[in-house]
């Protein structure tokens, strides 16, 4: 009977794993394909902030990939690192919205400046979830 219990915890442990991967991965394409958006839409013309937003939505599709393929071992280690790329992009935004960031100033009202809080926040949670389930000998 303890022998189900344990394997009935790591089956559900994996799955709680695959499932935050693949909703961190989908968080983090979301917010790349915001940053590529937002670049194309105009922003690519902001001196600093437009190359910005380009790597920001190359980085974060190289993240979701890795965190698709990268075995469970290395997990904790990617998601977190993960966890850090979206913070920062989350306070970048919140810098932006405040005081201004590299001479830029952003707005609530600005295009799809309400969806990117939203994600970069859900994105940052479920990483920190995913790498603190996905650490080693957890049960």
């Amino acid at each position: 009977m303890a022998t189900e219990r344990a394997a009935g915890r790591v089956a559900g442990r994996t799955i709680a794993i695959v499932a935050l991967r693949l909703a961190s991965a989908g968080t983090v394409v979301a917010m790349g394909a915001i940053h590529l958006s937002l670049w194309y839409d105009g922003y690519r013309y902001l001196d600093t902030i437009g190359p910005l937003f380009l790597l920001n939505a190359i980085g974060a599709g190289l993240l979701a990939l890795s965190l698709l393929i990268t075995p469970t071992r290395l997990l904790p280690v990617l998601a977190a690192l993960g966890t850090l790329f979206t913070a920062g992009t989350l306070a970048a935004l919140v810098v932006s919205l405040t005081s201004g960031l590299f001479g830029f100033q952003e707005t609530l009202d600005a295009n799809l400046v309400k969806p990117t809080l939203a994600v970069e926040a859900a994105g940052c949670v479920l990483l920190a979830a995913l790498a603190l389930l996905s650490r080693r000998g957890r049960t």
